[in-house]
């Protein structure tokens, strides 16, 4: 939204409500706690406050409350139970030990939109600061209502009422203007004012719209205003809709990657979390995925099909059709097709690692490479290292991992077998089909391998006398 004032205003305290149980998830995870690019719905509702200058944050609990509040709790919220799920009035009123003395304003809002940004909930506040009304709102022009809250207008604008779906007249069901539930009260009004809401509805809860209509008989103004982006305040409650708000959460995410440079090929089959830095004339290709935590430099060559997370890639950068997970790679190195960075794994500049090789926590050195079919393990590798098609490093016996050392330009000969604990020294050269255990001196040559014994005419006898055992097996049967 365009109202990003800065005019000060008292302190602001935010209620977030989540203690509702959603049966149209149909999940055993908590509502709140579905995540969406990367992280919780609820976690978003937190960071947009935040972002627009919330003080205090008090999070309405009820439903697997334990759990919401373990999985929260290092966000730095507060925490107060609805012991009775009775409406959102109620749930409110739970609040009123911890904000019952606040002295500035109080917005309420939901932990299921978890697309609603700081800037909408800064627009909240500076409407309510614009007036002297105990209560403002943030609307939304829907072309399908259904399933929302009609707002029913004064003729001078104002708010007259809030009407429920299920207790809407046909001619207020006709209304498009909506209720998201996004309010902004002066606190010194809210506690008063929730005292004397009641229950006679179809559902027989404690609505917090309810307020609109006390503050009317009081002859204080409600004052209201329509979001500009009807997405910010799409509610999650089914699958579904999960999926609706991740899509519309990706393409601002992607927009915003694409106008500072990088260039995503198709950003319908691009998958981004937030907390995801790329630089300029950096390419994503289709269906990559690039998940929270990741950081890519400028002139990248992403994908397609890499998936990337919590990891970071320097400048240059190639990596097709694979998956790196909490590595690292320098300015140059090269990953792909069909291999896998493991957690701790770095490849230094110029670094190239081949089709189906998987790398965990090890080190390789500038222009070391294993171009096929390999796996290196807690290993360090040096400079200028050639890890021959095949090679294993063998660094678990049982019960405890150990480290191979191959040191620079060393040369490892195809299927060679590396049996950690072992170290091969620099400029060392490890015949192909060796398996190598202990240390191996610099510069020298290993050959771990028996002459070939052969035995003429061995496997034609061989066959003769396996045919002959199978004859008289049958016949025994």
């Amino acid at each position: 939204m365009s109202e990003l004032s800065t005019t000060s205003h008292p302190p602001v305290a935010a209620i977030i409500l989540a203690a509702g149980k959603s049966t149209r998830m149909k999940s055993s995870v908590a509502k709140p706690l579905h995540t969406i690019c990367g992280d919780t719905m609820a976690s978003h509702v937190i960071r947009a406050c935040r972002e627009a200058g919330v003080e205090r944050i008090v999070m309405i609990v009820g439903h697997q409350s334990d759990v919401v509040i373990n999985a929260l709790t290092e966000l730095g919220v507060e925490f107060a139970v609805q012991t009775h799920q009775k409406g959102t009035a109620n749930a409110v009123q739970a609040a009123e030990g911890l904000l019952g003395d606040w002295p500035g304003d109080i917005i309420t809002l939901a932990a299921d939109t978890p697309l609603l940004t700081a800037e909408s909930v800064r627009a909240l506040i500076n409407l309510r600061n614009s007036t002297t009304a105990p209560m403002a709102m943030l609307t939304a022009r829907l072309d399908n209502p259904t399933g929302y809250g009609r707002v029913i207008r004064n003729e001078d604008g104002t708010v007259n009422r809030i009407v429920e779906e299920t207790d809407a007249s046909p001619i207020e069901k006709q209304c498009k203007e909506c209720n998201p539930s996004l309010y902004a009260f002066l606190g010194e009004y809210l506690w008063s004012a929730l005292k004397l809401v009641g229950n006679s509805n179809a559902k027989g809860e404690y609505y917090l719209t309810d307020l609109v209509e006390i503050f009317s008989r009081q002859q204080k103004h409600v004052v209201a205003k329509p979001v500009e982006d009807v997405d910010e305040v799409l509610g999650v409650n089914s699958q579904q809709d999960l999926a609706t708000a991740a899509a519309v959460m990706r393409k601002r995410l992607l927009n915003r990657l694409m106008a500072a440079g990088t260039v995503v090929v198709d950003p319908a089959s691009t998958y981004i979390d937030i907390d995801v830095e790329v630089g300029q004339d950096t390419t994503i290709e289709p269906f990559c995925m690039l998940l929270r935590g990741t950081r890519i430099g400028t002139g990248c060559i992403i994908g397609p099909y890499t998936r990337i997370e919590q990891s970071k890639l320097g400048n240059d950068v190639r990596a097709i059709a694979s998956w790196i997970s909490y590595s690292t790679m320098d300015d140059g190195a090269k990953i792909g097709p069909y291999s896998q960075l493991r957690p701790g794994s770095h490849l230094a500049s110029g670094a190239r690692i081949g089709n189906f090789v998987e790398v965990k926590n090890s080190t390789l050195g500038p222009s070391a490479q294993a171009s096929h079919l390999s796996y290196i393990g807690d290993a360090l590798v040096g400079a200028g290292v050639n890890i021959g098609a095949g090679t294993i490093t063998c660094n678990y016996d049982g019960y405890f991992k150990h480290q191979t050392v191959i040191g620079d330009n060393a040369f490892i000969g195809s299927n060679s077998t590396l049996i950690a604990p072992v170290s091969v020294g620099a400029g060392a050269f490890v015949a192909a089909g060796s398996p190598v255990t202990g240390e191996i001196p610099e510069n020298s040559l290993v050959i771990a391998r028996q002459r070939a014994s052969i035995k003429e005419d061995w496997a034609r006898a061989y066959r003769v006398r396996k045919r002959a055992e199978k004859q008289q097996q049958s016949t025994k049967g």
